[in-house]
Formats: C-alpha cells, structure tokens, sequence
C-alpha cells in the first residue's frame, strides 16, 4: 500500500508527512519549477484488536499492518496541454492513492501561491490538473486506436471494444467526472491500470488547519474520497515528541488520541483494506488484504507456500478469541472453524493456514 501525499506548494505536504511518519524532514521549503522530491517512510496502522492479542499471547513479537507514504514534491497547476512533467507523472502514477493536502492555516511567513486562503478553490483546482493529464493521455490512447484500426494491427473487434471503453472515459472526463467514480467491469478496470490514469487513485483530503481552527466545508468530491481536518503543526510536534512526553501532552490538552492516527486509519480504509490477524507465542502479526479476499489469497499474502500446499484454513474472530484464550480451548469448543480456499476472510478474523508442499 502506496499513498502519495500531494498538495500545492506551501500546504503543509511534509509536515504531514513528518506527522504521520515521526520523521525530521525540514518544512517550509520551496521547490523549484520543474524539480521532484520524493520521500518515502512507512507508518503502523493503529489498531486496538492486536493490542489485545499481543497481551493475551505475550509474543517474542508483534507486528502491526503498515502504510508507506511518499511526500512528493514538485507539484504545480497549470500544466499545460503538455501534460504533468515526465518524472512527476512516473512517481504518481506508482502510488495506490492519494492524500490531497490543503490549506487552511494563515501565516504571513508562508505566502499561499494563489494569494490567499481558499481550501475549496486548492481542492478544485489540483483536480482538474488530474482530469486534464488524464484527458491528454486518453485522447493519444484514442488516437493510436485509430492508427491501429487502419493498419489492421490486431483484432478489429478488441480494437473497437477498448475505443468504446476509452471513448467512455473521455466523456466522463469532458463532464469534469474523476475516474475513481466511473462504473467499470473488472476486465476494463485492468485495461485501465496500464495508463496511469490519475483521477482513478482513491483520494483522502486532509485539510491542514491552524491550531485550534475550525473544520471549513468541504464536501468530498464525488466516489472513493474522503475529507478530515488535522492540526498539520501540532501533529507534527506530537510525532516527534518521545513517547511519554507525548502522552502527557494529550492528557493534558484532553486529546484522545492523535489525529494523525485517524489519518493512517483513514488511508487504509481508502484503499479497501482490511487486517487479519495470525497469532502465536513467537509473533502476533497483523496482515493486509482486500475487502472480499478469500482464504487462499490470505495464505499467499502470509507465504505462497502456504497457497501452494492449501489444505485448509482455521477461523476465529479475533474477540472470540479473547474469550477462549486458548487456541487449544478454542478448538475443543468448536470456536475454531475449518473453512475451504473460498471462505472470504472477514476484517479482524484470526487465519491459521493447513498446508502440506
């Protein structure tokens, strides 16, 4: 899991980074026009149930689900019929989503690039960047169809059913319609992924306020996107601090919890992400899979071993789990159940995979 953190200059890009992340990267720099930075760290997705398992089984180990994030640097509007750069394309395009950083903070030693506050003006305006690169790259797609059509290259019937897909696309994109929201088949979503369409990658809108600010009205625009508000700077403080002095802060300032933590839940769930869980004395771990991912893709994210040699699988939700305490107890009570290579893996289920190779 890849989420690009993007955002005019001056939004607050790393310093949300440096939050979610607990990284030092300076803030505050400007890039110069036509330059890409990239940076990249990996966050731990907080998630109270493996908490509660490590303390049942007191592992040698235990391993939370993770995020990488990429703070790219280097993006601008107004493009140009030519497009984003080559190098800032590349690096978007290998990211799984988004997280769009706007601005809602004032400082007068940080100059907004467009003259002043206006998250919604910053919000629309970055996405019609990503439609205009993603209308250039379907209109040459389009037109090499075309050329192919004439040439008799391929199959004339594969050549007119993905003119018709790409010819779907470009209306949508004409209506000012992202991608992310288009009705699609399976077989045309992955006809798709080849082209680094942009308006396709999910987006999570982190509007970074000043302290104490108000959440402004943003209404997230359209399928796949979600809006929250964080305290950019603050966040940042409270990642960096050591641990104990963080908690106290929080105690203090009766803050629940950070609010960088919101956004790594966030994130995973944009990504149509959830955890399963393997436990044992030598390692609780949390691992990533699709909403809708069955066990044998389970097992092949754990090892392909384990996919390979499939037997079976057995299932406990993680709860039932902290009731039976024991996987020897969850068994002679029939808690913990067999299931075939079909069995869809629910958010929060214990898998234990059968395997023979």
């Amino acid at each position: 899991m890849r989420l690009g953190i993007i955002g005019l200059p001056s939004a607050g890009k790393t310093t949300l980074f440096n939050a979610l992340t607990g990284g030092r990267l300076p803030t505050g720099e400007v890039h110069a026009p036509g330059k890409v930075d990239v940076h990249t760290a990996v966050a731990d997705v907080p998630d109270e149930r493996l908490g509660a398992l490590s303390r049942l089984f007191r592992p040698q180990k235990t391993t939370p689900a993770k995020v990488t994030y990429a703070d790219i640097g280097g993006l601008r509007v107004a493009a140009g019929r030519e497009g984003l750069p080559g190098p800032l394309l590349t690096h978007l395009s290998q990211m799984d989503g988004f997280v769009h950083v706007v601005r809602a903070f004032e400082d007068p030693a940080i100059p907004h690039p467009g003259g002043g506050i206006d998250p919604a003006r910053d919000l629309a305006a970055l996405e019609g960047e990503f439609l205009l690169n993603d209308m250039l790259a379907v209109e040459r797609r389009l037109e090499r169809l075309r050329e192919e059509r004439q040439k008799v290259m391929r199959d004339r019937a594969v050549i007119d059913r993905e003119a018709a897909l790409f010819e779907h696309v470009a209306q949508s994109l004409n209506d000012q319609q992202p991608l992310r929201g288009a009705s699609l088949s399976p077989d045309e979503d992955r006809l798709l992924a080849g082209f680094g369409l942009l308006s396709r990658r999910p987006m999570l809108v982190v509007v970074n306020l000043p302290e104490a600010g108000a959440m402004p009205d943003i209404q997230a625009p359209g399928p796949k996107t979600q809006v929250l508000g964080v305290q950019g700077k603050l966040e940042m403080e409270i990642a960096q601090m050591p641990a104990g002095e963080a908690e106290d802060f929080l105690r203090e300032y009766g803050i629940a919890e950070p609010g960088r933590l919101r956004v790594i839940r966030a994130s995973y769930d944009l990504l149509d992400q959830h955890s399963f869980f393997t436990v044992g004395d030598d390692e609780v771990k949390a691992w990533t899979v699709r909403r809708g991912a069955t066990a044998i893709e389970a097992a092949d994210t754990i090892h392909s071993d384990l996919a390979r040699g499939f037997i079976r699988a057995e299932v406990i939700p993680w709860d039932q789990m902290l009731t039976m305490e024991t996987l020897s107890r969850a068994r002679s009570e029939a808690k913990l159940r067999a299931e075939g290579k079909d069995y869809v893996v629910a958010d929060g289920d214990i898998v234990h995979i059968k395997f023979n190779v």
